[in-house]
């Protein structure tokens, strides 16, 4: 997820709705021991079919460049050092004098582009699947939905240009992407959400973050997203993954009767679905590639919330 601070306070007293608590959604349709929710939707069928769809072998990189400057959730910072250990003031290692660069790494998982794990969000401290918080989130690391679990995410992708569908160059802040928009956006494109399918949202947000157009106050403390009807329609297609060209998919600041980050809630402890955000999606949207094979294989560290990605559209 993505926004400054002060507007998630400034949010904050938004509660979430009493009726969304009293819905049974702690027992995974894929029985008890289950920790990879939706990915359970693919099979080796279906990655067959997505493999199908891949007739010009163009392939897309869908995670923005990350660095220091990209707006984050506060507090998650990174950095990197660059260094040349037992290096100094010498030749190099051996006769043949090698030397070489190594990193040190700093920083939060949750930067840039990041997949969402199943034990990222939960509701008054229960998470998928049933698990309390108290039982497996541990300071170092979860015991159970880390992101370690998860299966290879080969399956077919959507992209749907909420741009185009409401006829602007960026879709403004707030804009909660509804079941009937998507369901409109869809029939213009001429593209049917199926079941196991990743839905990718592009709205140019990433712009915000281009030089010449940059206002990363702006990107990072609102959004344009998927709303609440819209993440319910989804969920009930059957979808294994939703993500955007936001760094945290649904619109900010939250529509009247949305609670905080309610559309997470939806989709992660309710559904199982997994939650893609700061995809880059701008270049799919110019080829109007609307349909293509998606690919993410997440580093598997264990115990791990999130994980900075990289996923690969085929077409």
């Amino acid at each position: 997820m993505r926004a400054t601070y002060a507007a998630t306070v400034a949010l904050g007293a938004v509660l979430l709705a009493g009726p969304a608590m009293a819905q049974d959604w702690t027992k995974s349709k894929w029985g008890p021991d289950d920790e990879i929710g939706a990915a359970n939707l693919i099979t080796p069928e279906s990655v067959m079919q997505a493999a199908k769809l891949v007739k010009t072998g163009k392939t897309y990189n869908l995670g923005i460049i990350v660095d220091p400057t990209v707006p984050a959730f506060a507090p998650r910072t990174m950095s990197i050092t660059v260094l040349q250990p037992n290096q100094i003031a010498t030749k190099g290692l051996g006769d043949n004098a090698m030397t070489y660069n190594d990193d040190i790494f700093m920083g939060w998982l949750g930067i840039g582009p990041q997949i969402d794990g199943l034990g990222h969000i939960g509701i008054d401290h229960v998470y998928y699947n049933g698990l309390k918080d108290s039982d497996f989130a541990k300071a170092d690391g979860l015991k159970k939905l880390g992101i370690e679990k998860l299966p290879p995410i080969v399956t077919r992708g959507v992209l749907l240009d909420m741009a185009a569908y409401y006829g602007v160059d960026l879709v403004k802040e707030g804009t909660p992407y509804t079941k009937e928009d998507i369901v409109g956006a869809a029939k213009k494109q001429g593209v049917e959400i199926r079941k196991g399918d990743v839905v990718l949202f592009h709205s140019n947000w990433l712009t915000l973050l281009d030089e010449g157009t940059r206002d990363a106050k702006r990107y990072g403390s609102s959004e344009p997203g998927l709303g609440k009807s819209g993440a319910e329609y989804l969920a009930e297609i059957g979808v294994v993954a939703v993500g955007a060209d936001t760094w945290g998919l649904e619109a900010v600041p939250f529509p009247e009767g949305t609670g905080v980050f309610e559309v997470h809630q939806i989709l992660i402890p309710k559904n199982g679905i997994f939650i893609l955000e700061n995809m880059e999606t701008r270049e799919l949207a110019r080829d109007k590639a609307y349909e293509f094979m998606f690919v993410l294989g997440p580093t598997r560290m264990r115990g791990a919330v999130q994980m900075m990605i990289n996923p690969t559209a085929i077409r």
